[in-house]
Order: C-alpha cells, then structure tokens, then sequence
C-alpha cells in the first residue's frame, strides 16, 4: 500500500510510533554510555565466550575416549583460563605497549560487567543477576537420549529437593542455568552458576508415550529383552511381582507384537474379558524418566 492510500490518521500514527522508536533507542544508549565501559554487543560476545560459545569442540574434549558414548562427564569450570580466553581476545585490539596499559586499567570494569552479562545469557523472567562471577560447574553428556529428546529438561539444586514438584527458576533452592546447549546431536552440555549437589535429567513432559523397559544389559536389536510391570487395571496402580514380557514380531526387531504382548498382560493381570484398546493403553503408558545424579 502506497502513502497516497494511507488516511492521515494511519500516517500521524505510523510517524508518533517513530519518534518513540528512535526515542527509546537514543535514551538507552546514552544511559549505556553513561554506566557502562563496554558496549552492549560486546559484553554480550564476552559473556559468551566465557560459556564457551564458539569454542572448538576439541578444546573442550581434546580425546573422543574421555566422552565414549552413553557417559555423562561433570567439571569445573577454571575462571583462570576464561579470564586468560577473555584477555586473549581483547588483546587482539591492542598495538602499542600505551594500548594494553589502558586495557589494562579497564579490564577490573570490563570483568565487573562482563561477570553481570554472563548471568543474564538465561535470566529467567528476564531478571538478570548481579554481583561477582562465583564458580561455575556443568557438565557434558553424550547419549542416544540427548538425539532422542531434543527438550531434555535439566534442573540443578543446591541441596536435596526430594519428590516435591519441579521447582521455578527463581527459587533460591534451583541453580541458575547459565547455558544449555546441544553441540552435537548426541552431546549436550550444561552450565551452572553454582556447584549443584543434586541434578536432575528428565524427558520432556510435553505429553505421554507408550514404551517398554529394556534390558540394561542391552544386546543388539534382535535380542532384545523387554518388560512392562504390570498395573491394576482399576487403579492404574503397579501391582508388583512378575512383570510381563513385550514380544516382537519375528524379523522386524525392535517392532513390538502386540497381540501376544497384550494376551502376556491379560495372564498375567489375570482378565478373562480380554483387553480394549484403553486398558491396553493403560498398561503401556510411560511417563517421562528423569535420572537423578547426586547423593540423593
């Protein structure tokens, strides 16, 4: 649409939303100017990189059997080496030895802000938080889970939170997150501020699924050994003892048979009505798993 189909009311509205724009812009730079040493772009770059953002993977796991598959590595991160990282690529600026003398009566404002920034890379409810860089802990996983479940939720608690429900990011008990991150379709890793004594890995709890408990001993596709324990079919409740072999169909492993799984579950639950398709759900059904490492 052309301005000459625009009403003047629609122009007037369009201009006043400018002004306001270019207003809003002009006042948060100035106030930026005013309180800050290092410009917005570049406090957000720095913070990054303190995270690790943009390294090679190889600085990080410099050997592949330090993370062989289905491990999950917990550390430290050194503030000494990130500091050195951060100096490093402010260095790259500086020509004469009068450059890096005044890099050098900068860096004690550049890390205060910097240490600010870093928190708020994953502030939640856009609530940053202050004060000096503490330690950072994380860890890295690499699992057919991670590949799996794209939304791996992960929480991190400085003490002992038991069974109670999922806690929010504000509460003081909870971690906050600094940084997660998939760097490989099977590798995740994870940033806290903070060293957590309890972490939790959980399936996103986006909905239910249908699935079977396998053998830990694993075995390749075609022997598998898979169970279901099986539930009262009144109360949904686990009804222990025995728990019921899942069939696959003759080669297609891995593809379940559910007409001699479901004949299995009505043994075993002792029905002599036969199963329907929501009873057979019933039984089924799996919530999202969660791995707790810690001593919980």
């Amino acid at each position: 649409m052309s301005d000459a189909n625009l009403t003047f009311a629609e122009i007037r509205d369009a201009d006043l939303k400018a002004i306001d724009d270019v207003a809003l812009r002009s006042a948060a730079a100035a106030a930026d100017s005013e309180v800050r040493v290092v410009p917005q772009e570049l406090r957000t770059w720095l913070a990054g990189l303190r995270l690790l953002q943009g390294l090679p993977f190889e600085y990080l796991v410099p050997d592949t059997d330090l993370l062989p598959p289905e491990s999950i590595r917990f550390f430290h991160l050194d503030r000494n080496w990130t500091d050195a990282l951060e100096q490093g690529a402010l260095s790259v600026g500086t020509v004469s030895g009068a450059d890096r003398e005044q890099l050098a009566a900068v860096h004690p404002a550049i890390r205060e802000e910097t240490d600010a920034e870093e928190r708020q890379q994953r502030a939640p409810g856009g609530e940053p938080g202050f004060g000096p860089a503490g330690e950072v802990t994380g860890f890295l996983l690499r699992s057919r889970a991670v590949s799996a479940y794209p939304g791996l939720h992960v929480r991190a608690y400085g003490s002992e939170v038991g069974d109670e429900e999922m806690l929010p990011e504000d509460d003081p008990r909870r971690l906050r997150l600094l940084r997660l991150e998939r760097l490989a379709p099977a590798v995740l890793l994870a940033l806290f501020d903070g060293v957590p004594a309890i972490v939790h890995v959980e399936e996103p709890q986006a909905g239910l699924q249908f699935g079977v408990r396998l053998d830990a001993g694993g075995g390749d596709a075609e022997s598998l050994a898979a169970w279901v324990p099986p539930r009262d079919p009144d109360t949904a409740s686990d009804l222990g003892g025995e728990d019921v072999a899942v069939y696959f169909r003759e080669e297609a492993p891995g593809v379940l048979d559910l007409q001699r799984t479901a004949a299995a579950i009505e043994e075993r639950i002792g029905s002599s009505d036969g199963l329907n398709g929501a009873e057979l759900a019933l039984q089924m059904i799996r919530y999202p798993f969660r791995q707790v490492f810690g001593d919980a």
